[in-house]
């Protein structure tokens, strides 16, 4: 792809976002989804393949179908109370439909099918642009509307954690689980949504250093199913050495950044008196560990000699800079000191 047709694509994937960001209006909020939509689209074709063209077809239709439901869920509100503005949501109707278009936007259980199978399809940067940044635009929305059916919030958050953990277990291919641990994650964000924003945001910003860094490491790797993992301690020794740690974090295991989110998550909702619900999220928090604890014992613990069907590459030299793996590695790993002036910004 030319620089240029890239950039183009860049900067319209960053203006959409900004627009939904700085709108008040539900026209505009939608017009920035679109925009964001359609500049990620030639980025997930590019390869030709014909994986990469299933999946940017499925992608389209999905998010066609999300835009067009909040399209007409605005629309509804508008004519119900007059209202377009993002905070003016008060009919439950037009709110219930637009948290469920925006759940489909995102991937969040149970309408969340289409995540795995289109994050298979792509490359591994494009799919880390489609797991962090394709996120941001709806979740500002989630956040603005400040829903009010706190069940249906529940439930999708619970179905989100549920479905992440058991849906990655079976799983030997890396971006499904790499998919699968996202819808786990934003499941977590959803159940604490309506009682702490802040704390949603917060757990939001730790998901995407984590899954930037892992992110980074299957590609330094060239790395796309459990095999081919297997054998990545010929090329970076150090690198899979610490990467057991970024999928700890990932986890949730304490002392890593990881754990700091889960914590606090379930800090509030035990607050909120909803005990059985944080019980729940933690045992299945537990799903997802058995998953990344898989991936740390085939990519640490299978060296050679071993039955596993991958044979060892070559140690070339890897043409991707260093620097921004390093740093959110470092991000990764070392967080959680910072879990009190965390919780001193998210009260003020």
């Amino acid at each position: 792809m030319s620089p240029y047709i890239l950039a183009t694509l860049l900067f319209g994937l960053g203006l959409g976002t900004t627009i939904t960001f700085a709108s008040s209006h539900w026209l505009l909020a939608w017009m920035g989804l679109e925009m964001n939509t359609l500049a990620i689209i030639p980025l997930m074709a590019q390869n030709h393949h014909p994986r990469a063209v299933e999946a940017t077809t499925k992608y389209f239709l999905t998010q066609a179908t999300a835009a067009a439901m909040l399209l007409f869920a605005s629309t509804t509100n508008a004519w119900l109370t007059g209202q377009w503005s993002i905070e003016q949501m008060t009919h439950p109707l037009p709110t219930t439909m637009i948290v469920i278009a925006l759940a489909l936007k995102i991937g969040l259980a149970p309408v969340h099918a289409w995540l795995p199978e289109v994050l298979q399809g792509l490359d591994l940067t494009t799919g880390l642009i489609l797991s962090t940044w394709q996120k941001l635009a709806p979740f500002a929305l989630l956040m603005q509307i400040h829903p009010t059916n706190s069940t249906m919030l529940m439930l999708l958050g619970l179905a989100s954690t549920l479905v992440g953990g058991w849906g990655g277990l079976n799983q030997t291919q890396l971006r499904k689980i790499l998919a699968y641990s996202s819808i786990a994650h934003l499941g977590w964000m959803i159940l604490v949504l309506q009682f702490s924003p802040s704390l949603t945001l917060l757990a939001l910003l730790t998901y995407f250093i984590m899954t930037f860094s892992t992110f980074l490491v299957f590609k330094l790797n060239k790395a796309t199913n459990i095999n081919t993992l297997a054998t990545s301690w010929t090329k970076a020794p150090a690198l899979t050495a610490l990467t057991p740690l970024i999928l700890l974090s990932l986890g949730g295991l304490p002392p890593l950044t990881g754990f700091m989110p889960k914590w606090l998550i379930l800090q509030e909702l035990s607050k909120q008196d909803l005990a059985p619900l944080a019980t729940l999220a933690a045992l299945s928090a537990l799903l997802s560990l058995y998953f990344y604890l898989r991936l740390s014992y085939a990519m640490t613990l299978t060296m050679s000699p071993n039955n596993l069907a991958g044979t060892t590459s070559w140690r070339l030299p890897s043409l991707q800079p260093t620097l921004p793996l390093a740093a959110s590695l470092v991000a990764t790993l070392t967080l959680l000191p910072l879990t009190p002036a965390a919780t001193a910004m998210l009260t003020l």
